[in-house]
């Protein structure tokens, strides 16, 4: 994943996003878990999310995402999950059963960021030295 770039704003954001089914229910397998893949990938082509990996296991998902600054980690997680959810419902009644409440994901998620070039040290650094380097012409890198 490269630098993006929109009439004004240049960004690399790249997340690893976790989430699992309600109960941590072992429930994404076979024919579930081949269009939960599915839903995660028409999801992002239609909301401006980049996936660089995806990976459904049983009872959780790893998504390894981008997305522009404006849009929120919340939010992004919020329709991969909904809009999903309410898709496999649909398609798959018989999972109700199994996830009572009318919920198939947990409320939660883990998120990280990552960065390929620019290191916490990096940043660090860069905000230490910013107001040193700031009296010379040449400024601290970060991109």
């Amino acid at each position: 994943m490269a630098l993006k770039r929109t009439s004004h704003t240049v960004y690399e954001t790249k997340y690893h996003l976790v989430w699992s089914p309600k109960y941590r229910k072992w429930i994404l397998r076979g024919d579930i878990q081949k269009r939960a893949e599915e839903l995660f990938h028409e999801i992002a082509e239609n909301h401006d999310i980049e996936i660089d990996m995806l990976e459904v296991a049983e009872d959780h998902v790893h998504l390894f995402v981008s997305f522009p600054p404006r849009m929120s980690i919340s939010r992004v997680v919020g329709k991969l999950k909904s809009i999903s959810a309410s898709a496999i419902f649909r398609e798959h009644p018989e999972v109700k059963r199994e996830l009572w409440g009318g919920h198939f994901w947990q409320t939660g998620y883990f998120v990280r960021t990552s960065g390929d070039q620019v290191t916490t040290e990096i940043i660090r650094s860069y905000i230490e030295y910013h107001h040193k380097e700031e009296k010379t012409p040449n400024q601290l890198k970060m991109f």
